[in-house]
């Protein structure tokens, strides 16, 4: 089986910090690599990869601001259709634009849809519907419009997580600093139970972080520690008391949230999107509907044994899974 895996080119693959797609796409070429199937991973020049790496641009755009997003996707987008005959199956983690590219090429496609963005980019995908296969990554993210050939869940590499069967007394936030993600309200949930708040993340929003969460930031209270890379990342998570989550959109999937309770951590978030498939309400971790069940729910976290939380993530959110289940999906497509 020869696949050519399209990869987002906004951070390298694997990202170095945040990169949510750019970190499936990487874990995903590497298990199947391991299963000795033959990868061609198109990513950045600067990717690290055992996959066969074909690269058009040299950096992450969002890593090098001296690129224009715009022509090095284009570029970046028609190479892998410019090589459609290479490969069995294209598996696109790039979103919507180069399902435009699908029609001119008789290799299939199967489309990873890692969240929209808007409904205005739906229309895409209703075009190309009959002609591609749609992978949701849970089943509260998709479309009714849209046919799926499968939801597969993000698997995450466990080993890089470090199981801490007692974490500390403060609480943390890991996330896009945007109103989206809910960090304001992450603060004022800190601020009625009395914890110390650590918050991580690139800042998304400069107008929302200036505004609702640089003023709270004292070093002491509220921490922000900006956008960390994997090690950092480990002990971040592990060394919390809860992961807040209160998502003020429906959130596709949430890495953060399966990487945290990897880590032994419960996660506390609004009940939207897909925490529902990914928390179980009191094992672990709470879902909630605002600010002040969020406040209870911190009182209640000595309920949660953390070790659910690890063992959650070992049966269910493993790279092999993953794996597993995109190789289910491969075969299924070329059998058509």
């Amino acid at each position: 089986m020869r696949i050519g895996i399209l990869s987002p080119i906004a951070w390298r693959t694997p990202p170095r910090h945040y990169g949510p797609w750019e970190r499936v796409a990487s874990l995903l070429a590497e298990g199947l690599v391991e299963r000795g199937v033959d990868v061609t991973l198109f990513a950045t020049g600067d990717s690290e990869t055992t996959a066969k790496l074909h690269a058009i641009c040299p950096r992450g755009y969002e890593e090098d601001r001296t690129l224009d997003p715009k022509v090095w996707e284009s570029l970046h987008i028609a190479s892998v259709f410019e090589r459609a005959k290479d490969f069995d199956l294209i598996h696109n983690n790039f979103d919507f634009l180069p399902l435009t590219y699908s029609g001119l090429v008789e290799t299939p496609v199967v489309t990873t849809i890692h969240g929209f963005s808007s409904p205005r980019i739906l229309p895409v995908y209703r075009r190309y519907n009959e002609h591609g296969y749609y992978v949701s990554i849970s089943n509260a993210d998709r479309d009714p419009s849209l046919t799926y050939v499968a939801t597969v869940y993000h698997g995450i590499d466990i080993e890089n997580f470090t199981y801490q069967p007692a974490g500390g007394d403060h609480l943390v936030f890991l996330g896009r600093i945007h109103p989206d993600k809910g960090t304001s309200q992450a603060i004022e949930i800190s601020r009625r139970t009395g914890r110390r708040l650590i918050i991580a993340g690139i800042v998304q929003d400069e107008a929302y972080f200036e505004s609702q969460v640089k003023p709270h930031i004292d070093g002491r209270t509220v921490e922000y520690v900006g956008s960390v890379e994997p090690a950092a990342r480990d002990s971040l998570l592990g060394g919390g008391a809860a992961l807040l989550h209160p998502i003020l959109f429906d959130e596709p999937f949430g890495l953060s949230v399966i990487e945290a309770m990897a880590c032994g951590t419960p996660v506390i978030a609004f009940s939207r999107g897909s925490m529902p498939e990914l928390i179980h309400d009191g094992e672990n971790g709470f879902l909630v509907r605002d600010v002040g069940e969020a406040v209870t729910a911190v009182g209640r976290l000595p309920e949660i044994r953390r070790e659910r939380c690890r063992r959650f993530v070992e049966e269910g959110f493993s790279v092999s899974r993953m794996v597993d289940d995109y190789i289910t999906v491969y075969e299924r497509v070329l059998a058509l």
